[in-house]
């Protein structure tokens, strides 16, 4: 459970990053960009940024599903597992 766990704030934190990332100013302004001047046509361009934006947003998408699938199990496991059998007096 706890490698599901990881595995989920992995897909949210990198979904996250590459969906704010490209639009702020580390993303013009790193090393890559100012050693390279073809490399920043590129970068700056705003279809790459989308496209790096809409990675991050499929990484998101698929932390929120392996949550909700680890919170259903989690809530369907807890309800089926059998109660005390000590309180119950046999019939």
């Amino acid at each position: 459970m706890f490698r599901r766990l990881l595995s989920v704030a992995y897909f949210l934190e990198v979904g996250l990053l590459l969906v704010l990332v490209p639009w702020s100013l580390f993303w013009e302004r790193n090393y890559f960009v100012v050693h390279s001047p073809e490399l920043q046509e590129i970068i700056k361009n705003n279809f790459v940024r989308g496209g790096v934006s809409g990675l991050g947003v499929v990484n998101l998408l698929m932390g929120f599903h392996d949550l909700s699938d680890l919170l259903m199990a989690r809530r369907f496991g807890d309800s089926l597992t059998p109660h005390d059998s000590s309180s119950v007096s046999p019939s």
